[in-house]
């Protein structure tokens, strides 16, 4: 087995709490976060349910300390908490007493802002200040600015397996020796550009979301961010660090199949997780837990549990998709997975896929319905994005 790279924090910020041990919580007590949409205007406002956090852009800026002159975006304010969050629980008070880098990724970037002020800055020039922050660059520049990185930062937008690209990418880069410390994640906030670009795919649902049911309608949208700190073995010898637990697998794959949907034998992710499992050197057997991406849709989820059933066959481990508790948190939902799958194995604890009932009659994959006790070692999560893009990470106790 590869013993990986070291997890020596975490930080997040979602629909079910604003903390890592509000996360947890809510996991624990199958409290989900989906509701009515407060913070946007839209005709759909109350057509579709999504995974809104319910502080405001004001209350946000007042919890970062934000002057009235900033051009923060909600995906960047959200980046910057969790981030925050992140490098507190690693111990670390000087950023860049090793090599250090910042790897965010996102979808959304800031066209929060660009959407509310596009027209008006033909106009005007005070609001100028919030198209700049449009790119997906802008959020990862000003988070790592505000954490004093001064050395690697990248971002990632593959779509809704970015974080899992950017945890790879981590990951790898540690690896070969390129750094010896890096905060990988990724964030983003809901926006009117997602809401009706998803509701023109007709995958939106109008109800709570239920992950491989076979009555299921749709996802509902979420907003999140959440931030690993990964270490080399050095770093955390050197500070005597705590670790969480490993990143020991990772692999990303495409199926080359459609612009927005999965083949329908699920090629890309069979070939994602077979990746991964190499990277790691565990077999399929090995895996005691899967926080499959399970999105609700149609497509995904029997595409999904048919590359389940192709690598794992009548052995199948626990599954769950915990996107009924969040919604789909686009370019953050592997990283919002991550920050489970660790929860998941410092606990020994399955989280319960919500409002399942009836199996997919072709793949017959029975996730779990209540919060289950057991012991994991190995938990394999899985991210796919749009344009065929499929990843897999695996974690491993410490």
């Amino acid at each position: 087995m590869n013993k990986g790279v070291a997890i020596t924090g975490m930080g997040i910020i979602s629909s079910i709490g604003n903390t890592v041990e509000e996360n947890l919580l809510s996991l624990l007590n199958q409290t989900p976060g989906i509701s009515v949409i407060e913070n946007i205007k839209t005709h759909h406002k109350n057509n579709i349910k999504v995974g809104e956090i319910k502080a405001s852009n004001e209350e946000l800026i007042n919890q970062l300390g934000l002057p009235d002159s900033n051009s923060y975006s909600r995906t960047a304010m959200l980046a910057e908490i969790a981030a925050k969050e992140a490098v507190k629980n690693a111990g670390i008070t000087n950023i860049n007493k090793c090599k250090t880098g910042f790897i965010s990724a996102t979808s959304v970037g800031g066209m929060d802002l660009t959407e509310k002020y596009f027209y008006s800055q033909f106009e005007e020039t005070k609001n100028r200040k919030y198209i700049e922050s449009h790119s997906a660059g802008d959020s990862s520049s000003k988070v790592a600015k505000s954490l004093g990185i001064t050395g690697f930062v990248s971002t990632i937008s593959t779509a809704c397996s970015s974080a899992a690209n950017s945890i790879m990418m981590g990951a790898r880069m540690i690896k070969a020796g390129k750094l010896d410390r890096v905060i990988v994640g990724g964030a983003d906030c809901l926006s009117k550009f997602t809401i009706n670009g998803f509701k023109t795919l007709l995958i939106l649902s109008e109800d709570n979301c239920r992950p491989f049911d076979t009555n299921r309608t749709g996802l509902n949208l979420g907003e999140a961010a959440a931030f690993l700190v990964l270490e080399s073995d050095e770093c955390v010898k050197k500070g005597n660090k705590n670790v969480l637990a490993y990143v020991s697998g990772w692999a990303n794959a495409n199926d080359a199949f459609h612009q927005t949907a999965s083949s329908k034998d699920g090629e890309g992710a069979t070939l994602a997780m077979q990746k991964a499992l190499k990277v790691a050197g565990l077999k399929p057997e090995n895996i005691d837990y899967i926080n499959a991406h399970g999105t609700a849709t149609e497509n995904n989820d029997a595409s999904e549990s048919a590359a389940i059933r192709r690598i794992f066959e009548d052995q199948i481990p626990s599954v769950s998709s915990t996107k009924a508790f969040t919604g789909h948190t686009l370019a953050a939902a592997a990283a919002i997975e991550a920050v489970y799958s660790v929860l998941a194995l410092q606990n020994s604890t399955v989280f319960p896929n919500l409002n399942f009932q009836t199996p997919i009659e072709e793949t017959q994959i029975f996730p779990e319905t209540e919060v289950i006790i057991k012991e994991l070692n190995h938990v394999l999560s899985n991210s796919f994005g749009f344009g065929g893009n499929c990843s897999t990470l695996i974690f491993s106790k410490a």
